[in-house]
């Protein structure tokens, strides 16, 4: 089988199975992560470390600085847009939503949102931009590395946010999943490394993160 068609493959079938996860199945959050390690890194791992010749994990020290503060500026658009919208949509189905479908509480919110902030980000990083984009780009068009990466990013989190969000806010989040996943993509052409958008990845869920700490009342 061509190493592009592995990686589709490879890529949706862990999206299918994340979207039946947390769609359907809806196990404790560590369950769920342990079945997003395996299907995200262990499968990639398995059927393409023989064809992975990209150097994923290289960064440019220079850079970091550059990075560092882009990934500032995102997380302080996030809470600014969270405090001027939020007074005019209702989040309890949020903090609800996470304790029965997930578990997630407020007593173990804290190192839910430290892995989601660190670890998930770099597993979604190597997953979407490293698999999805950068070793597809070296084997397909830019133009479908691109498009194909930022939309199967986007749709992965749809079955997450069903259930949590009413259907117009899951629309928006949708369009802003996929504009990030277009930044995500291009930062790493610049840099050709993950690291480069995992470091703003992570002061995105942050930002996320510190919005869950308020709905749940911890801040």
């Amino acid at each position: 089988m061509k190493k592009e068609l592995k990686i589709i493959l490879i890529v949706i079938i862990g999206c299918i199975v994340m979207a039946f996860t947390d769609g359907l199945w809806q196990p404790g959050y560590a369950l769920k992560s342990a079945v997003k390690i395996f299907f995200f890194l262990g499968l990639p791992v398995v059927f393409l470390r023989k064809d992975m010749n990209s150097k994923l994990f290289g960064l440019k020290k220079k850079n970091l600085p550059k990075l560092l503060l882009l990934g500032s500026v995102i997380y302080g658009i996030i809470l600014t847009a969270y405090f001027i919208l939020g007074p005019y949509f209702d989040f309890s189905s949020v903090v609800s939503g996470l304790e029965e479908q997930l578990g997630v509480n407020a007593n173990n919110f804290i190192f839910v949102a430290v892995y989601i902030s660190i670890v998930n980000s770099l597993l979604e990083e190597y997953f979407f931009r490293g698999i999805a984009f950068i070793e597809l780009k070296s084997l397909t068009s830019r133009r479908f590395a691109y498009g194909f990466s930022a939309g199967m990013f986007a749709l992965y989190h749809v079955a997450m946010l069903i259930g949590l969000f009413d259907w117009y806010l899951i629309v928006l989040m949708l369009v802003a999943l996929i504009v990030g996943g277009f930044i995500f993509n291009y930062i790493n052409e610049k840099e050709g490394s993950i690291l480069a958008s995992w470091a703003v990845h992570l002061f995105a869920n942050l930002a996320i993160n510190t919005v869950g700490m308020i709905l749940f009342g911890i801040i």
